[in-house]
C-alpha cells in the first residue's frame, strides 16, 4: 500500500469515526424549524422536495403559498390529489403587480389564518410557510406574530420557511438554516423560466 493510499485510508476512518460520534450524540427527538433562504435558486424547490418525502411516509402536511400562488406549480399539480396535503394560497400574485398594499395585506392575514390552523395541528407533521419572509419584510406581518405561533406549535411538527432575506429572529430560532448561494442565473442571461423545470 503507497503511503498515499494509507494516508487515504487514515483520513477516512477519522471522518467515519466523526461521524459516528456525531450520530451517538443527536439523541433529542422532535420536529424542527428549517429556513431555506439566500438569493440563489431552490428554496421553494428544496422545500417541495420535503413535502414529497413527508407525504411519502404517509404524514399530513400544510403548504401555505404566499406569493406564487397564482403561478402555476408543478409540484402542486402532481400533488394536490393527495389526502394528506392541505394547501392554501394567497393568491394575490407578486405584490409588486399589485400595486394594491390594503389589499395584499388583508390576502396576508387571510391565508395567515390557514398557516394558523396547521401550525396548531397535532397531526400536521410538516409546515411550509412558501415566500412568508417577504410578508415580514413588507410589514404584512408581524413578526412576534409568526414567531408566537412557530413556538407554540406541536412538539413534533416540523415548520420550513423560505424566502430571502429571512428575518434574523427566525435565524436565530431555527434549527438548519440553508442559504441558496447565486453563482449564475438563467433569467440574467435572457433566458425564460422553464416550465417542469423552474415552476
Amino acid at each position: 500500500m503507497t503511503d498515499r493510499s494509507t494516508r487515504h485510508k487514515a483520513s477516512m476512518e477519522k471522518l467515519k469515526a466523526r461521524v459516528n460520534e456525531k450520530v451517538a450524540e443527536a439523541t433529542e427527538q422532535r420536529g424542527l424549524l428549517l429556513i431555506n433562504t439566500g438569493n440563489g435558486k431552490g428554496k421553494t424547490t428544496a422545500a417541495w422536495g420535503t413535502v414529497t418525502r413527508a407525504l411519502g411516509y404517509g404524514y399530513k402536511v400544510g403548504v401555505v403559498q404566499f406569493i406564487k400562488g397564482l403561478w402555476e406549480c408543478g409540484e402542486r399539480n402532481r400533488l394536490e390529489e393527495d389526502s394528506n396535503l392541505s394547501v392554501a394560497i394567497m393568491a394575490t400574485g407578486f405584490t409588486w403587480d399589485t400595486q394594491n398594499r390594503e389589499a395584499d395585506t388583508q390576502a396576508c392575514q387571510a391565508v395567515w389564518q390557514d398557516a394558523e390552523k396547521m401550525l396548531a395541528d397535532p397531526d400536521t407533521y410538516l409546515v411550509v410557510l412558501d415566500e412568508i419572509t417577504y410578508m415580514l419584510k413588507f410589514g404584512y406581518l408581524d413578526i412576534a406574530t409568526v414567531i408566537k405561533a412557530l413556538e407554540n406549535r406541536p412538539r413534533e411538527q416540523t415548520v420550513i420557511v423560505t424566502g430571502r432575506n429571512a428575518h434574523r429572529d427566525l435565524v436565530a430560532m431555527a434549527d438548519t438554516v440553508t442559504e441558496m448561494q447565486e453563482v449564475r442565473h438563467a433569467f440574467n442571461n435572457g433566458l425564460q423560466a422553464r416550465r417542469g423545470i423552474d415552476f
